[in-house]
Formats: C-alpha cells, structure tokens, sequence
C-alpha cells in the first residue's frame, strides 16, 4: 500500500490512497505522447465512409449522413495538459467524456474507422487509470481529472470496455489492438470485482453508475440515482460476467495465463445468474433485494443476459416472449427501457429511463437477440427502431437522445442533435440488422449477410477486416423466400454468406 504523498498526518489534506493492481503497470496509455494531429474535415472524410444506397427509402440515407455529419462536429483533438492521448469523439452531453456512453458511440463509429480512429476514443480513459485499476466513468475534457471521486457508489459503470473492443475485433481482426488494450480493462474489471461485488459474488452499481439514471430498481426511500439499496442489480452482473468471458477469450488468444481467472469469475456469475435473479414467475430476470426478493418492475436490463449468454434455452424463449408482448416491451416504439405494464412506466414521453427508448440499450436488446440466435426477431425491432428514428428525423430534421415509447416522436427531456450514441439506429442498425451485414471472422475476411429486404439495396466501402471494402447490392425481390440476386466486388479475397428465408449460399469475391 502506498500513499500519494508524505507527512499526510500532519498537512490535515485529504489525499488517495491506493492497493497497486499489478497490471495497471502494463498501461501502456499512462504513458504514451499525446497525438494533437489534425481532424479532418466531413467534407474530405465523406469519401471514406461506408455508401448506402436504399432506393425506396431515401430519408433513411439522410439520416444515416446527417448522423456522421453530426457526429463530425464532435471530433476533438486533446487539450494542452489533459492526459489525453488521442483525437476522439466527444460525448456531447457535457463537459466531460463518458465511460458508458464512450463504448456506444465507437459501436457505430468503426464504420468511419478509416475516416477518424473513433475507437481510440476509449485510449483517452485507459491514459486516466488510477494505480488500482480504477477509471472514473466521467473524465473532464479540459484537464483529465475525475468528475466523480473513487470512493463515491457513482464514480464509475457499467463495465463494458471488454465488450466495446471486442466488437471493434470482430470487425476488424486486429490482435495486435486487443494485446494494447488487454491490460487497462482487465486491470478495471479487478477493480470492479473487488469494489462492486456482495459476499455472494453479484455486483451492484446505481442509477448513475449504471447508465439508466432515474429508473426505479431499488427499495421506496433509497436514492434511485446514486445509492445501490443493498440490490444485486442484474445488469451490472451480467455486464461482469460478458467482461469475464471476453477476458477470458482475449487472454488465450494472446496466450495470456490470465484466462484461469477469468474463467473461474466466468463459471460462477453464469450460476448466480441463473439461479438467483431468475424469476420463474415473471420468465425475466430482476434485481435482486438482499432479503432475496426480486424487484417487481422488468426492465430493459433484463436482457444484458442474452448477451452474456447467461440464459438457458429455456430461459432465452421465456425472455424473449416479452420482446413481442404489447404489455411489455413491444410497444409503438420498440424497445421501451421499462416495461409497459411496470407502475413507474410513462407512456407519454418515456420519463427519460422510466420507459423511454434509447438507442444503446436497444442495440444491446438485438446484439443479444443475434448472440442467441433470435435473428427474426432482430430484424423486426430492428426495423421498427430504425423506421421510427428515420420518422422523427423527417418531422423535426434532427436526432435526439431518446424516444417516447409510445408514439412517433422524441422524449422528454431529450437533447436534440444527439450524435453521442444516437448515431447507432442510422448507422449502425442499419448496416448490421436492417441491411443484415455482420462479420463473421475478420481475421479470415468472412461476412454474413442476412437479407431480409426484399427491395433494393447496398452499400459500397463497406470496411471489413484491416483493408478490405466490399461493395454489395441486391436487387428487388417479390418475396422474402425467393432467393437473392446479390452483386459483391471487393479488392481482396472475401467470403460472404448469404442467408434469406429458406436458403443460404457462400458467395466468394
């Protein structure tokens, strides 16, 4: 243990104390020379992004260029003094770069990844690390130093940066980015084990910490926002056991011994889980009291499971069935982030998180319908998600934070211009579940492309592995049953296969 400065007992100044986490000293971002290299301009940029085209649906190509066009006007250089280490995209909440909304925005941003390294974003919070493994979830932008102190139930959340590199990979193939990244987050991951966890191994967080700040989960009395109400919350529980299996994953990839430990954590937390947040009842899983009783309301946290692939198969069709229930989360605007028959759920603006519909939450709902194989179910939220934000873009020219969930328009509160995560539905919704382009092994150069339109469309540049761009285009069908006449040139080998309903062919260019 050691102390950040000397004769501390006689200054009376509060000053950190810390227990050094071995792999903190691995960090290479602690100490890598700042890069203040110009941004470029959209204009010259444009040219390097991925091209849609949809004939039948045009305001779906404005959106998706008003998106990067907003996002464009967030790109930053890092400032004078401010540990930062790498242009990034700015949150544009406010003066401060978030953890939670940070490992969203790069979901989308990899399709610019050739334009602007919008993954190194989450470079600028690894070079914040404290000695214990420790990352603040709100960092200033000017100065680097912590929003919120270490020791507050609020200074950070959710634990996702496994996730968020992982994705990049999948697209990407890039080892050598995973070996650079692999020790800040594991070394975050212990700092979350050891600080967020009860005696029974599940974590809590708040409503802060976790992202969905003002969501009732916690007992009548207690601070939904910023106290944890002695709750086992299911999010934060299955985030650590998605960062735990990813570790693992990313350890024996790079030959790492860590991959022991995280597989025990793995083991464990898939158990708890399963066993204790279950509500056979209810087929959901909940929050979990510490008298054991589960918290009533469903939320959208639930489905951080499927992600996880913490679900049985038993439990996958049981959760699943609230996706297409209209008294739950099937709503005009899927997917609510509180169930509509939930006592705090508000059907006319969606209460920010008391049952609006957010762009990160509901791209995480399709990534673990994809994870279990629910691909039908993808497309059709999806496609209803999509086809909402386009219409409130139509109507009001703009993107907004969140949704109302059960009419056709933007929440209430909700920042307009919101690009910040908002970018997901016309980006990156549409490429990988509306157009059903997701890659299967980037290292290889393979891409599954799930045709579910039945109009025309395409997309040219699209980015896969370290240097491949695919154009591909299908052309009209009559049904979605008859098979796809698909066109893909790319200027390096390239597999793709094409699935549709009742058929699939491998498709080499």
């Amino acid at each position: 243990m050691h102390d950040a400065g000397q004769d501390w007992w006689k200054s009376g100044k509060y000053i950190e104390w810390y227990v050094d986490e071995p792999l903190v000293s691995e960090n290479k971002f602690l100490a890598k020379t700042p890069d203040v290299g110009p941004i470029p301009t959209f204009e010259h940029a444009k040219g390097q992004l991925p091209q849609p085209h949809w004939p039948a649906n045009e305001p779906a190509v404005r959106a998706y260029w008003k998106a990067w066009e907003l996002a464009w006007g967030n790109l930053r250089t890092p400032a004078k003094g401010s540990g930062f280490v790498s242009p990034y995209i700015d949150t544009a909440f406010n003066d401060c770069l978030f953890l939670w909304d940070s490992a969203f925005i790069v979901q989308f941003g990899r399709y610019g990844e050739r334009a602007f390294p919008f993954q190194r974003t989450l470079d600028n919070l690894y070079a914040r690390q404290h000695r214990d493994g420790f990352i603040c979830r709100e960092v200033r932008v000017a100065d680097g130093s912590d929003q919120w102190n270490r020791a507050s139930p609020m200074g950070t959340g959710p634990n996702v940066f496994a996730w968020a590199e992982w994705n990049h990979f999948e697209n990407f193939g890039d080892v050598d980015r995973l070996a650079e990244v692999y020790a800040p987050i594991a070394a975050y991951h212990r700092w979350t084990r050891k600080h967020r966890t009860w005696k029974d191994g599940g974590y809590w967080t708040t409503g802060l910490a976790c992202g969905m700040d003002n969501m009732p989960r916690v007992p009548e009395g207690v601070d939904s926002g910023m106290e944890h109400g002695w709750m086992t919350w299911v999010d934060a529980t299955c985030q650590a056991l998605l960062s735990a299996k990813l570790l693992r994953q990313m350890a024996e990839l790079l030959g790492r011994p860590d991959a022991i430990e995280a597989a025990k954590e793995e083991q464990h937390l898939a158990q708890l889980i399963q066993s204790k947040l279950w509500n056979n009842s209810t087929g959901c899983f909940h929050d979990l009291d510490r008298d054991g009783h589960h918290h009533p309301a469903k939320s959208v946290a639930a489905f951080w499971a499927l992600l996880a692939g913490a679900c049985s198969p038993s439990q996958v069709a049981r959760l699943t069935e609230h996706l297409r229930d209209p008294k739950s989360f099937n709503r005009t605007h899927r997917v609510p982030t509180l169930a509509a028959d939930a006592p705090h759920y508000d059907s006319e603006t969606g209460g920010y998180w008391c049952g609006a519909v957010w762009a990160p939450t509901t791209y995480m709902v399709l990534r673990g319908l994809s994870r279990v194989g629910e691909d039908t179910l993808a497309f059709d939220i999806a496609r209803n998600h999509h086809t909402n934000v386009v219409k409130v873009f139509e109507d009001t020219g703009t993107l907004w934070e969140n949704y109302a969930p059960d009419s056709v328009r933007p929440g209430k509160p909700a920042k307009a211009d919101f690009v910040g995560w908002t970018g997901l539905p016309p980006i990156a919704v549409l490429l990988e579940y509306v157009f059903g382009l997701r890659p299967i092994d980037a290292r290889k150069d393979k891409l599954l492309w799930d045709v579910r339109l039945t109009e025309e469309f395409g997309v040219d540049k699209y980015p896969l592995g370290r240097s491949a761009s695919l154009s591909l285009c299908c052309s009209e069908r009559k049904r979605s049953t008859d098979e796809p006449d698909v066109k893909i040139t790319s200027d390096r080998p390239v597999e793709v296969i094409v699935r549709w309903d009742g058929g699939e062919k491998t498709v080499k260019a």
